[in-house]
């Protein structure tokens, strides 16, 4: 498991105010998604000669 990059209260307030509920392993996975397009962006940055990582990288 990676380093929380999220913030739970967060997420949970954004989920309960759609009237919806959130499990607890969703957390994990959208975790890891967002671990996952970082490291993307950061790769596309890197191919473009670019050490910022713009919205575009996503």
């Amino acid at each position: 498991m990676a380093e929380q990059l999220i913030v739970k209260s967060k997420i949970a307030e954004l989920i309960r105010g759609q009237n919806m509920m959130i499990s607890a392993e969703t957390y994990d996975a959208l975790n890891d998604f967002v671990e996952r397009r970082l490291k993307q962006a950061c790769k596309r940055c890197e191919s473009n000669g670019r050490k910022t990582v713009k919205p575009y990288d996503f």
